[in-house]
């Protein structure tokens, strides 16, 4: 029991009776006499805390009206309810000033608010278009449940701090993963449904699940009604609550099962030694510009949490192309920002985070980019987050890039440039081999200078953000007209070629060129220094039709279809045997926390050196190479390695080094042999005799010396 001054507050009933609270911690936090509540405020002068019995209850059993001279500390107002348990249903009303043109406020005691610290919530009665607007929004409002987090046992679960240059990371979407009928799950579309496909991650080889947003948020959002079809936010890169679970992504969330659940299946992700990362979005919320819904930041104290515009503050700074932005550097908002990353850590046993839009976090109170952004460096240093993985995306939608430099030595970053220049290497643009040397060899040229190290760079070709592999090399186009915008929305720029059709095609010879392209993406991405990140579906060749903007598509447009494992086994067997191939303790070149230095091995093999078609001479400056091929030299009794990459159009022969002490190199991966010669399984590979090998084109060899 917290300790508490006793004062007798006159409630609308006498169901539960109350006592002062403490102002720590924010949130509701159960013990075993009752539950304190506190949520802060500066602004307010009214707060009401509205107790329900029942997750759809329309009328609250007890209005609790807060005394500002008892109830409140500094700007935090607290109250402790005796008798309460967990499970009770609970929201706010608050009232406040009404300035909203020069200070922004937006208190509006009829917006019935959750709370923001609140561990789950229950919108079975919601209605965004009521919480729009003055109007009272009682009978259609969300509800916060009052959950114990301390009543489970995680079986000396841990999270599992795995080495970054170990990581190997599987973007996927908790709903869309499993929401298919041909995922065959129980559970379709949960955090449960996960579970139940774990053999599957575990048969491909990842190290690491990294979650498309797993807060609350409301997935019940209309975004636009196309032929008839409510498009709904599907992404969920609108979160309202930083502490809770999606309730849509639960089995029985009505019951406050949301931290049970999630808690089930981290711990059985971990027990298949897979790490779990969530993709947090702590630049915006799904409360939207001016003429959005109160959801309860806007409710609570809107000035302190959103960037206004300051000639007039009724309006929003819009850094994240979402309407709005989220405070990020407020002392406050730090606070709620650092505390849910403890908590899901502490609390939830999650291993690593990916910020979205997070140069966000580098902004100020004026919106102006800081060399030492408190929020950034309070997670830095944090001794809860210590062993957590961090990672930034890290440019916003107002123009600030800062690959390569975000504040801070820990962070790592989606890396947009081994993107774009991976993606042009492989569909045949000349010229690019000194800069496709530099993202295989971990981008030195933008984390060397700076102190940072290969696992600085998050290596990627797809993510849920685009095109997947399989249309990155079947679309020149995108082809978004089913998301209502006129194909207007996505970006133009793909970096990709169809292999001359566009779209589906029954054309043997282009279906063939299509699976080997994959296949050079693929084994060049799993090559490169650094920690390599795919889409979930791109080792079974998922189609989005072309659509490369899917954020509103709550169907077949974006849902594993689990037939295309066996339709296209032979791409789910490459994806896992490179895979392999990547974790194999002979390989560990592949795998370097740090950048090559160019030291020698005892068979005067240097770390890495760098060839064309002829041993040496890569051609840094001809403006039409179109190969690049290199040698890594192994250390400790480890496998050498030599990769020739071919991605012009016809064969061309490849000079391949001599080796002292080792008599003969061996093939393990060729992209233009079909399945199974593609790529052979360990102590199968075939020996390369002469000192030349051929390449086709459009294709990648991988040797390894013995």
């Amino acid at each position: 029991m917290i300790a508490t001054t006793k004062y007798q507050i006159e409630p609308v009933t006498t169901k539960y009776q109350v006592e002062r609270g403490s102002q720590h911690p924010l949130g509701a936090t159960p013990y075993k006499d009752g539950v304190n509540f506190s949520i802060f405020s500066e602004h307010a002068i009214s707060v009401e805390l509205l107790l329900f019995d029942k997750h759809d209850d329309a009328e609250p059993i007890q209005i609790i009206q807060l005394n500002p001279k008892i109830n409140k500390t500094f700007h935090f107002w607290h109250i402790f309810v005796k008798g309460l348990t967990p499970g009770t249903y609970y929201a706010y009303r608050v009232d406040g000033p009404q300035n909203l043109h020069g200070a922004g406020y937006r208190f509006n005691k009829n917006k019935v608010l959750i709370d923001p610290y609140s561990k789950g919530n229950c919108n079975a009665l919601w209605n965004r278009i009521d919480a729009l607007g003055t109007k009272d929004n009682l009978a259609t409002s969300m509800r916060s449940v009052v959950i114990d987090t301390s009543d489970y046992d995680w079986e000396g679960d841990r999270p599992l701090n795995r080495p970054m240059s170990d990581t190997i990371i599987y973007e996927l979407h908790v709903g869309g993963f499993t929401r298919s009928p041909s995922s065959g799950c129980k559970n379709c579309g949960t955090f449960s449904g996960i579970i139940e496909r774990i053999p599957y991650l575990k048969e491909l080889g990842i190290t690491a699940v990294e979650l498309l947003p797993v807060f609350d948020f409301d997935e019940k959002e209309i975004v636009r009604e196309v032929n008839g079809n409510q498009l709904k936010d599907y992404w969920g890169y609108n979160p309202h609550s930083y502490f809770a679970p999606e309730g849509s992504y639960c089995t029985a969330s009505d019951e406050g099962s949301h931290i049970r659940e999630f808690r089930d299946m981290v711990k059985a992700l971990h027990k298949a030694d897979i790490e779990v990362i969530l993709d947090v979005v702590y630049n915006h919320t799904s409360e939207g510009n001016h003429m959005g819904p109160t959801i309860n930041f806007k409710g609570f104290e809107n000035s302190t949490y959103y960037h206004l515009v300051p000639w007039d503050k009724q309006y929003y700074m819009d850094y994240t192309g979402c309407g709005h932005t989220f405070n990020c550097n407020h002392p406050i908002v730090e606070k709620l920002i650092v505390e849910s990353l403890e908590f899901w850590v502490k609390e939830m046993h999650v291993d690593g985070f990916r910020f979205d839009e997070g140069s966000i976090l580098a902004r100020g109170q004026d919106g102006v980019p800081m060399a030492h952004p408190p929020v950034v460096w309070h997670i830095e240093i944090s001794d809860t987050l210590a062993e957590t993985k961090i990672i930034a995306e890290a440019w916003d939608a107002a123009g600030l890039y800062q690959i390569g430099y975000f504040p801070g030595y820990r962070w790592a970053e989606w890396n947009g440039h081994y993107r774009d220049d991976i993606r042009r290497f492989v569909k045949g643009d000349p010229g690019l081999v000194g800069a496709v040397a530099s993202r295989i060899a971990g981008s030195a040229d933008l984390y060397q200078a700076t102190g940072h190290l290969p696992i600085n760079s998050i290596n990627f070709i797809t993510c849920h953000d685009g095109f997947t592999l399989n249309d990155l090399v079947s679309y020149n186009y995108k082809h978004n007209e089913a998301n209502g915008e006129n194909n207007q929305d996505g970006i133009n720029d793909n970096l990709s070629w169809n292999c001359g059709v566009e779209g589906e095609t029954d054309d043997p010879g282009i279906d063939a060129l299509r699976r080997r392209q994959i296949k050079n993406f693929v084994a060049i991405l799993f090559l490169s220094q650094g920690v390599p990140m795919f889409v979930a579906g791109d080792e079974v060749r998922r189609t989005q039709k072309g659509n490369n903007n899917a954020y509103c598509q709550d169907n077949e447009i974006s849902w594993f279809d689990w037939n295309l494992v066996e339709k296209n086994s032979d791409i789910f067997r490459f994806f896992k045997l490179m895979i392999d191939f990547r974790k194999c303790y002979c390989h560990s070149a592949l795998r370097r926390s740090r950048f090559f230095s160019g030291e020698v091995n005892e068979r005067g093999l240097a770390d890495i050196s760098w060839h064309g078609c002829k041993l040496f001479s890569p051609g840094w400056y001809d403006p039409d190479a179109r190969v690049l091929a290199y040698t890594m030299g192994g250390f400790e009794g480890e496998a050498d390695i030599h990769v020739m990459l071919n991605m012009y159009w016809e064969a061309l022969d490849f000079e391949i080094p001599s080796i002292a002490g080792r008599r003969e190199w061996y093939k393990i991966v060729d992209t233009a042999e079909p399945s199974p010669m593609d790529i052979m399984e360990q102590g199968k590979e075939t020996i390369v005799s002469g000192n030349v090998c051929t390449v086709q084109g459009r294709s990648v060899v991988i040797l390894i010396s013995k």
